[in-house]
C-alpha cells in the first residue's frame, strides 16, 4: 500500500520560511516523479513544483527563485523549501507521486498517489 506523508506545515510571517517533508512507503520510491501542488480556499489545485527521478525540476512561476524541491532517495523522502514566503502562498500543501513516465509532470492527472496535504498559512 502506497502511502505519502507531509509535514512541516504551520503558521509563519511574511517573509519567512518552511520546509515541507514528504516520506513516501510503498513505492520504489527512487524511480518515482514527485510533486508538490496547493489548494488555497475557493480556488483549484496548481502545481507548484515537480522533481523527476533523475532529479530534473521545475516550477510554477509564482514560485521560482523562492522555492526549491528536492529528494533524498535513501530517506524515501521528497521536500519543499519555502523561503521569502508571501500571504498568497497561503494553502494546503499536497505531495504526490507516480511511476509512469511522462514528458511533463506539471498537470495533477499525472499522478496517481496522493498525499493527505499539510496546511501553510502566512500572515502579512
Amino acid at each position: 500500500q502506497v502511502q505519502l506523508v507531509e509535514s512541516g506545515g504551520g503558521l509563519v510571517q511574511a517573509g519567512g520560511s518552511l520546509r515541507l517533508s514528504c516520506a513516501a512507503s510503498g513505492v520504489i520510491f527512487r524511480v518515482s516523479a514527485m510533486g508538490w501542488y496547493r489548494q488555497a480556499p475557493g480556488k483549484q489545485r496548481e502545481l507548484v513544483a515537480t522533481i523527476t527521478s533523475g532529479s530534473t525540476t521545475n516550477y510554477a512561476d509564482s514560485v521560482k527563485g523562492r522555492f526549491t524541491i528536492s529528494r533524498d532517495n535513501a530517506k524515501n523522502t521528497v521536500y519543499l523549501q519555502m523561503n521569502s514566503l508571501k500571504p498568497e502562498d497561503t494553502a494546503v500543501y499536497y505531495c504526490a507521486a507516480t511511476l509512469i513516465w511522462y514528458n511533463s509532470y506539471d498537470t495533477s492527472d499525472r499522478y496517481r498517489y496522493w498525499g493527505q496535504g499539510t496546511q501553510v498559512t502566512v500572515t502579512s
